[in-house]
């Protein structure tokens, strides 16, 4: 199957997609704030793999993926590549290897690590108490 924009249409479309305050990580936020969960700090170049949401004091770490560009094992993440899907395949693997290699080093530095997928926000109770767990056991 052919892709239905032209190169340059799907060149501008990609171009437009950003990795840092998505919609999904702006949810999140709004949850943690709802939960009186402040002070944390975005995006931390400091920290392995710049967590999305970061409490430093506390040593807890909250990484929001996009389900497609981290290929979960989800109806959006599995979503069929038709166009160069070689390159995307690979993309995606290394993406995958590069998630794990950061969490495990945040871990290794005993960081407390939570990871909530875009599909999750569906249930947006369940994703607030999985960020009251986080931080709970964090105290």
């Amino acid at each position: 199957m052919l892709d239905r924009m032209s190169k340059e249409q799907r060149s501008a479309l990609m171009s437009r997609i950003h990795g840092k305050n998505t919609l999904p990580e702006l949810v999140v936020r709004r949850l943690c704030r709802e939960l009186g969960l402040t002070g944390y700090r975005l995006h931390r170049k400091d920290l392995p793999g710049s967590p999305d949401i970061a409490w430093i004091g506390k040593k807890v770490a909250i990484f929001v993926n996009g389900c497609y560009w981290h290929a979960h094992n989800c109806k959006k993440g599995s979503y069929p590549i038709n166009t160069n899907s070689d390159f995307w395949k690979d993309k995606f693997r290394r993406n995958r290897q590069r998630d794990a290699g950061k969490i495990k080093a945040l871990r290794a530095n005993g960081w407390r690590v939570g990871l909530i997928w875009e599909c999750e926000l569906n249930n947006r109770e369940n994703v607030s108490r999985k960020i009251a767990q986080l931080m709970t056991i964090s105290k």
